[in-house]
């Protein structure tokens, strides 16, 4: 007889293959949408950019406004868990500014359904809008907050920080529309010329807070790097094996 675990980590793994197939589906979604246009893309053409017959599509989402839902959703909280990540780090102001730039255009440019998010953003009815909307504006809030610890603190020079996070989010999401894969300069590249070119005019000193930065990403590296080498000495080490 099954036992209780066992049907439980079936379900887990079932789960998790459904989870995934639908994000596959999403990045196929998310592909059709840039290419066609969202009125224009229907479930069939999807389908097929899938590798699904048009049935089988229909076990994974209902019609292609629940598609872009699921994009938004899930662009959404990737945001809110960097935002949050930023909030926890023991640093400046710049610094958490920068971590929030840098995860949004890897968001925004590296994945497909990332950029079907920012660009498709009133697409849906009002009604699927709702929870979207309440998402988006924690987002904003918590990005004007930093701004705003920013400037208190005298990192930051005074300004609105409402108008200045306008400003910020509203040049990493247009990126979405001029961004080509094969340009000269990759996602990650451009995240990060986007961050040193935002937050310097944020900067009360940008010199300063710029070599912080700077000297941050150098330590940064170098723990990446002993950590590497840690992990590579524990695999070489006497009894690895057994314990692999």
């Amino acid at each position: 007889m099954p036992t209780s675990t066992s049907n439980k980590s079936s379900n887990g793994r079932l789960r998790r293959r459904y989870l995934a197939r639908r994000l596959e589906i999403v990045r196929a979604a998310g592909n059709e949408f840039r290419l066609r246009g969202f009125a224009e893309t229907g479930m069939r053409d999807i389908a097929a950019a899938a590798d699904l017959s048009p049935a089988n599509l229909y076990n994974y989402f209902r019609g292609k406004n629940e598609i872009l839902f699921f994009c938004q959703d899930v662009s959404l909280d990737r945001l809110l868990a960097a935002l949050d990540q930023a909030r926890r780090l023991r640093s400046s102001a710049a610094a958490k500014v920068h971590l929030v730039i840098v995860s949004h255009v890897r968001c925004v440019l590296d994945e497909v359904e990332g950029a079907a998010a920012h660009l498709l953003t009133n697409a849906l009815p009002a009604q699927m809008q709702r929870s979207l909307v309440v998402k988006r504006d924690r987002y904003e809030d918590g990005v004007r907050q930093l701004i705003a610890n920013g400037i208190r603190s005298g990192e930051f020079v005074p300004r609105d920080p409402a108008l200045a996070t306008r400003a910020v989010l509203g040049a990493l999401n247009w990126s979405a529309r001029w961004f080509k894969p094969d340009g000269a300069l990759t996602a990650t590249e451009i995240a990060k010329e986007f961050a040193d070119y935002l937050i310097r005019g944020l900067l009360a000193k940008p010199d300063t807070a710029r070599r912080r930065l700077a000297s941050a990403e150098v330590g940064k590296g170098r723990r990446d790097l002993s950590a590497r080498a840690a992990g590579k000495d524990r695999i070489n080490s006497p009894g690895a094996k057994a314990r692999l």
